[in-house]
């Protein structure tokens, strides 16, 4: 240590290297890059999804009055008018993310971001450790 050093340079030389230690950044994701987006938990990213899989809308049968009042709800959120949250359940293969796919093909200028199960909890600690 040298002792005729100013503390101020000495504490911006720690800052300094701390600042290498820490994680870098996050880039702010590219939502330009496509209508729909898959989560990935563990390099926190979101990866444009270049083809969606969906239905026309007009083919999803026996669910008129839930398509009908998601798509009258999601219409109204994409115009920045009054929405209500959407709960959709069910068991598996019911045809949740079909009918949301379907909606999201209707309504422009909205961007669809799947999230896989796990996939949610965003962590500033370094990977293995616990939050």
């Amino acid at each position: 240590m040298n002792f005729y050093e100013p503390i101020s340079g000495l504490i911006e030389r720690i800052a300094r290297a701390l600042e290498r230690l820490g994680p870098q950044p996050i880039d702010a994701p590219d939502f330009g890059a496509g209508d729909a987006f898959v989560w990935q938990a563990d390099s926190e990213a979101f990866l444009p999804v270049r083809d969606i899989n969906r239905l026309p809308l007009d083919l999803l049968k026996g669910i008129d009055r839930q398509r009908d009042t998601l798509l009258h709800n999601t219409k109204r959120f994409a115009r920045g008018l009054p929405a209500n949250n959407a709960l959709l359940w069910g068991a598996r293969g019911m045809g949740k993310s079909s009918l949301v796919k379907a909606v999201h093909g209707e309504v422009s200028g909205l961007k669809l971001v799947e999230i896989h199960r796990g996939g949610y909890f965003l962590s500033a600690a370094p990977p293995g450790a616990s939050p």
